[in-house]
């Protein structure tokens, strides 16, 4: 579980909570700030108007995004430069049909497609634009799901305000009866407070988490395919090493460079 995300999603919740406890009516008031109408217009309206946006799989897949929040991803870069600098060791020493073997051992299965590609001898240019048009599929899919996190985001408020607008109209009806006026504007403005929540505390976070995620997952695929490519073209281990060392960060080069891995 990604510790950080559930720290964020708990702790903007204590932070609203101590915020509506703190005031003269302290617990008491908890009662103020819960309203089932306003709750079905904000969350109801939100998530029918995400369902017209999107066909019924995406919305599931949409929903099944914040579970992916909440997991931490198996991804290591220094790891899988490892990996690639091992499987040109082994290219360099018993030629690319060697790959065949060493690719049963690969759980990852991008990499694997690619190993295998180059054992049947596909033409290099055609592996980098198989491998990019798949990691172009990646991409589209992952962004699928943020664009549904973020336009719960952009829709949350709007259907707040809509809920508060409701509220209004109801409020202004019944205006004769001044004693109502006050009551009834704090649940005309719950429905907005709902939306704000729902966008600030959520949709946006998840969709932020997601696309981190997501980039750190291409940034990855990309390594693999520059070191598959590398090895196909028979350059020296530590060549590989060096130049896929420059998609990390200084700190992982270091971290890297203190395994005394490399070329042969």
């Amino acid at each position: 579980m990604d510790l950080a995300t559930i720290i964020g999603i708990v702790g903007g919740i204590v932070l609203i909570f101590i915020g509506i406890v703190t005031g003269d009516a302290g617990f008491a008031a908890l009662v103020n700030f819960a309203d089932p109408i306003s709750v079905v217009i904000t969350i109801g309206g939100t998530m029918t108007g995400l369902l017209t946006s999107n066909t019924i799989a995406d919305y599931i897949n949409g929903l099944k995004g914040f579970t992916l929040s909440l997991k931490v991803p198996k991804v290591n870069e220094g790891e899988t430069i490892k990996k690639i600098i091992d499987l040109s060791n082994v290219a360099r020493k018993e030629g690319l049909l060697a790959l065949e073997e060493a690719a049963s051992d690969l759980e990852d299965k991008f990499m694997k497609k690619g190993v295998l590609l180059i054992v049947d001898g596909t033409d290099p240019d055609l592996v980098r634009a198989i491998l990019e048009t798949e990691l172009s599929c990646i991409e589209s899919r992952h962004k699928k799901v943020v664009r549904f996190w973020t336009d719960m985001a952009a829709m949350g408020p709007a259907w707040g305000m809509i809920g508060t607008l409701i509220g209004l109209v109801n409020m202004l009806k019944n205006l004769e009866d001044a004693s109502s006026i006050g009551p009834n504007m704090s649940v005309a403005l719950l429905t907005t407070l709902y939306g704000s929540m729902m966008a600030n505390w959520i949709a946006t976070p998840v969709a932020a988490k997601l696309s981190v995620n997501n980039d750190t997952e291409l940034m990855l695929k990309e390594v693999m395919i520059e070191g598959l490519l590398s090895i196909q073209a028979g350059e020296n281990p530590r060549v590989i090493e060096e130049k896929l060392k420059s998609f990390l960060s200084p700190k992982q080069r270091d971290v890297l460079g203190e395994t005394g891995e490399g070329g042969e």
